[in-house]
């Protein structure tokens, strides 16, 4: 088994379900103390007994990431917790598809207070804190939403705010970069996970992932390891050199687009 993470502290956001948990659990059989975030303190708990049952490499602090106290109050409980923090994966989000025209502003807010204010003043005090341990790594998610629409899904909202979490990234990298810290952004495209199940039934959302195999020319939908893979290559020492990338891991939809 690899063990790349040996020591290292590692923040996951929305780490209760789908693909923060699977980085999570991933974390910490390499190595890594991890402190997962997400809203609701029954599933995190829930979590935090799969990922650990001894309860010694992972913690949880429950709470909106879209509050910038809550963005705050993750990292310094991370640092108060296990010493400081390493790796951020900014991993938390929302999805529902909705046309323009029927958007209401407390659903734009929704999307842009977790999405890009979230991952934004988390990331802020997380390179804070790595900043005085001599540096360290973030990755957001973004999403393939964010550099392409896609008509079966209308999502402004959703598309504006990854599309400014990508250029973010790009900002942040050369920000950042004095102080020893790396970031970068995954951008997935339909990956089988329980956020459909916030819009659509499961026998729904069962009915339209299946449909979705044969947008992507490697004929299939992603599943969340195949996003912790890449976000975990991102976060380790193997992309030493690598800063201020949006990596399509999208089962080839960008190439034909």
């Amino acid at each position: 088994m690899k063990n790349r993470f040996e020591r290292k502290v590692a923040v996951v956001t929305g780490g209760g379900s789908g693909i923060g948990l699977a980085a999570a659990k991933e974390l910490v059989r390499e190595g890594a103390q991890v402190v997962i975030n997400g809203r609701r303190e029954a599933t995190l708990q829930r979590a935090a007994k799969e990922i650990d049952a001894s309860g010694e490499s992972v913690a949880f602090y429950a709470g909106d990431i879209g509050k910038v106290g809550v963005s705050s109050g993750l990292i310094d409980f991370a640092a108060n917790r296990f010493g400081g923090v390493d790796i951020l994966l900014n991993n938390a989000g929302v999805f529902s598809p909705k046309p323009f025209l029927e958007h209401t502003e407390a659903e734009y807010d929704r999307f842009v207070d977790t999405i890009l204010k979230g991952k934004f003043f988390t990331a802020q005090a997380a390179a804070i804190a790595m900043k005085q341990r001599g540096g360290g790594t973030i990755v957001q998610t973004g999403s393939m939403w964010g550099l392409q629409a896609i008509a079966a899904t209308p999502s402004s909202a959703y598309s504006a705010a990854n599309a400014g979490v990508h250029q973010m990234v790009k900002n942040l990298a050369l920000e950042l970069s004095v102080d020893n810290i790396r970031i970068n952004a995954v951008a997935p495209a339909v990956v089988e996970t329980p956020v459909y199940e916030t819009f659509m039934t499961r026998e729904q959302v069962q009915a339209a992932l299946s449909g979705f195999n044969a947008f992507h020319p490697l004929g299939r939908n992603g599943q969340p390891q195949d996003i912790v893979n890449a976000l975990l290559f991102l976060a380790s020492e193997e992309a030493s050199w690598i800063a201020g990338t949006v990596l399509s891991v999208d089962g080839g939809v960008m190439a034909g687009r």
